[in-house]
């Protein structure tokens, strides 16, 4: 009689979707204020790749319906890693992804995050999934106007390439510990 393998069971990551309530009236406010910025309202810009800065970076006093997301985003992630908001700062910037683009594979694994989000501003159809990897597997997230989806710092992911006529707009996030040095 032959004996049974054990199978080797790999988890994946984990990943957690929200939504943010008032998102309408919010997106719309941030389109508005992303459409007035200059160039000069960027105070950086990193990750040069396909013909476009992948990170956008500025104050979030540029766009205060920002402060609004970021605030409910902080809190979501502080209830998904069981921690006071108030022990948790939120690092954020803008990807603003043209017909034709997409973004590369990368992980935020660098500093002290404690864990990566991204929420989405305006997402015409067919502009691009968020593409999470794991060993074995491929998780498409169809993003929405209004969608919040947190996941590990150390999980690699992408986005698929823009098939849209239109620009696709999202936040992205990492939340790491204050420093009370």
């Amino acid at each position: 009689m032959e004996t049974e393998q054990a199978i080797d069971l790999q988890t994946s990551h984990r990943l957690y979707l929200g939504r943010i309530a008032e998102a309408a009236a919010l997106n719309r406010q941030i389109l508005d204020g992303y459409r007035r910025l200059g160039e000069r309202d960027f105070s950086r810009r990193t990750h040069y790749l396909g013909g476009r800065y992948e990170n956008l970076y500025l104050d979030r006093e540029r766009i205060p319906a920002l402060a609004r997301v970021l605030q409910q985003a902080t809190a979501c992630a502080a209830q998904i890693l069981a921690l006071p908001a108030t022990a948790l700062r939120c690092g954020f910037w803008l990807n603003d992804m043209g017909p034709g683009q997409a973004t590369s594979r990368h992980t935020h694994a660098e500093l002290d995050e404690l864990l990566s989000g991204v929420y989405y501003v305006e997402v015409p159809p067919d502009s691009g999934e968020l593409v999470v990897l794991d060993r074995h597997m491929r998780t498409l997230v169809q993003p929405e106007p209004g969608m919040l989806v947190f996941f590990g710092p150390e999980v690699p992911h992408e986005v698929s390439v823009n098939r849209s006529g239109g620009h696709r707009l999202s936040v992205g996030m990492n939340f790491g510990p204050i420093d009370t040095d």
